[in-house]
């Protein structure tokens, strides 16, 4: 059966390849873009399939609003996408209130509201998909991106105890966690700090990651994300790209090292 998707970030990136998978298959979607004009192609293409909505997913009226008008003119409303977001880059001193209000905004507060305004339909049907585009960078942790993980940190946190409270109404929650991928993330549409020269050195020694020598293609998702949707039992995480599964056993095992060190010194702070 055809399914009816609700996708922010529709224009491009991970968003626009997956609303063309979705359409290209059959499939209904809500496409929303900060400027409608960028996916003015779609309502050409698919006139009764696609539903291009303009949307700052920092606003939360009009995510409800965007949400709802969606749900009433497919009536239905199986797959939610949180994908719109950006990425800041500036080194923990150089981050201003501003800029990490920001990050968070879009980042973790847009998926919350879209997320709220899909709830009570996906509670009512007694079905529904909620995917949260993360990121490697969910679970761990780079140099010169400490907003954007703070963002995305947030973001699992709060859906791994959504998944907890929904599943009882048939709503699954899933997490995708791409590594890196030749979209314009770290290009255009990423934000920069104003830098503070003491931290250059680190600067240069994070641009030499080896983690984005080989960027995944964001075309080769399609295929990934509708297995992800079509899955009776979805994953509440999976990776996408080759690179994030080596980084998480890393951190994790250094993790588990150190808690295992330490854990005398948890003991003695129980308390007898």
């Amino acid at each position: 059966m055809s399914k009816t998707w609700f996708i922010t970030g529709a224009s491009k990136g991970f968003g626009r390849e997956w609303t063309e998978a979705a359409l290209e298959r059959g499939d209904s979607v809500a496409g929303t873009a900060r400027n409608p004009d960028d996916v003015h192609d779609l309502v050409d293409q698919y006139p009764d399939t696609f539903l291009a909505l303009q949307l700052d997913v920092t606003d939360r009226a009009a995510d409800i609003a965007a949400v709802q008008r969606a749900a009433e003119h497919f009536g239905s409303l199986d797959v939610v996408v949180n994908n719109a977001g950006y990425g800041h880059f500036g080194m923990v001193e150089e981050l201003t209130e501003d800029e990490v209000r920001a990050q968070l905004e879009t980042n973790l507060f847009g998926a919350l509201w879209v997320t709220q305004a899909a709830l009570p339909i996906m509670r009512e049907q007694g079905s529904g998909h909620i995917i949260q585009v993360s990121s490697i960078g969910g679970i761990s942790a780079f140099p010169t991106v400490g907003a954007y993980h703070a963002s995305k940190w947030a973001l699992e946190g709060i859906s791994q105890s959504l998944s907890q409270e929904v599943g009882g109404f048939g709503i699954h929650v899933t997490l995708v966690e791409p590594g890196g991928f030749s979209t314009d993330w770290s290009g255009p549409s990423s934000k920069h700090s104003e830098e503070i020269a003491a931290y250059a050195d680190v600067r240069e020694a994070a641009s030499k990651r080896p983690s984005a020598a080989d960027p995944g293609k964001p075309k080769a998702t399609r295929s990934a994300i509708l297995k992800v949707v079509d899955a009776d039992e979805p994953p509440l995480r999976v990776f996408f790209g080759k690179a994030p599964l080596g980084i998480a056993e890393r951190d994790y095992e250094s993790r588990l090292a150190t808690w295992r060190e330490w854990q005398p010194v948890a003991e003695e702070a129980h308390g007898a």
